[in-house]
């Protein structure tokens, strides 16, 4: 029997190709997706879809109960640059939404529940280079103190609850098939926007800023085989480190540049990079390696060549 699966926050950046993928392995009666506002016209009559504000908690749980669910994406958040012009409403979002969820958890009203963390979850006293699994974290953002206490909250209700809740700490997230959420690693999707248009791009993080980053489609992968894996594999309930492929926008600049030889780059850094400068620059994604095989498929030349003719492609049709 095929699990019923709610998405909260599907319109997003993550959200959106999550559940296109989800519809097309479940059968689109099977994925409800929803959020606080409509989507796109595609992501509305692919499948079910709700408006819903997952910050109520009856609200949710009517929309679990009406359509049965047995498992819940929450992808619903304030993303990092955002966050941090609205830090009370982003730790409101970003929290009472996990707990609904947590809550319903606890009460059986569903069976799984995925929640994403961030490498934001790390601050300035982590180890740079591969952050391991375990570490000094310490962030410096409300979006990273939501995200690394909501790890805490994951792993005690777990523990206490026996809710099985599984998690990954997304690194910055590269598509072209949504637009940026508001994060700092949101450079990497403007750039190939304005390198195709106008052939050039001014970032707002410094040239030798190196970030983890993945292409989207291995993050949607990820979360999708994180989920299915079988419970006595998840050892770790907080959540997991994952890595693709670290770089810097001058060499993103220099890839692109192998691409479309006219392309120009200058740099002006805004508030982003005191985020940025608190962040990892590698990650050491070995429990999740060894846990439930993962493993990253796209590489920066890939990623460049996949975003270039995504992007291209989408103007023509």
């Amino acid at each position: 029997m095929i699990a019923k699966t709610l998405i909260i926050g599907a319109c997003g950046q993550i959200g959106t190709e999550l559940t296109e993928k989800l519809r097309a392995e479940k059968g689109n009666e099977n994925v409800i997706a929803s959020d606080i506002r409509e989507g796109s016209e595609k992501l509305m009559n692919s499948g079910p879809f709700e408006i819903l504000d997952a910050t109520n908690y009856n609200d949710l749980e009517d929309v679990i109960l009406h359509y049965n669910i047995d498992e819940v994406y929450l992808m619903a958040a304030m993303l990092s640059g955002t966050a941090e012009k609205f830090p009370m409403k982003a730790w409101d979002l970003n929290m009472s939404t996990l707990f609904n969820a947590l809550n319903l958890a606890k009460d059986s009203k569903i069976d799984k529940l995925f929640w994403p963390s961030s490498i934001a979850v790390f601050g300035p006293t982590t180890p740079k280079d591969q952050t391991p699994q375990k570490t000094v974290m310490e962030p410096s953002t409300v979006y990273g103190i939501s995200k690394q206490t909501g790890e805490r909250w994951c792993e005690y209700y777990h523990k206490r609850y026996g809710v099985d809740v599984r998690s990954i700490r997304y690194p910055g997230l590269i598509s072209y098939k949504t637009a940026p959420g508001g994060g700092t690693t949101d450079y990497a999707i403007e750039i190939f926007h304005d390198a195709i248009e106008g052939n050039f791009y001014r970032s707002f993080l410094t040239e030798n800023t190196a970030l983890p980053m993945m292409y989207m489609e291995d993050a949607i992968r990820a979360t999708i085989q994180i989920m299915n894996a079988d419970p006595t594999k998840i050892k770790v309930r907080s959540s997991y480190n994952l890595s693709g492929i670290s770089f810097t926008p001058k060499e993103l600049a220099k890839a692109i540049n192998k691409k479309i030889p006219q392309f120009e780059i200058d740099y002006e850094a805004d508030f982003r990079q005191a985020i940025a400068d608190s962040w990892p620059s590698s990650i050491d994604d070995t429990e999740a390696q060894k846990d439930w095989d993962w493993k990253h498929e796209y590489d920066l030349e890939a990623m460049v060549e996949a975003m270039i003719e995504g992007i291209k492609a989408s103007k023509t049709s």
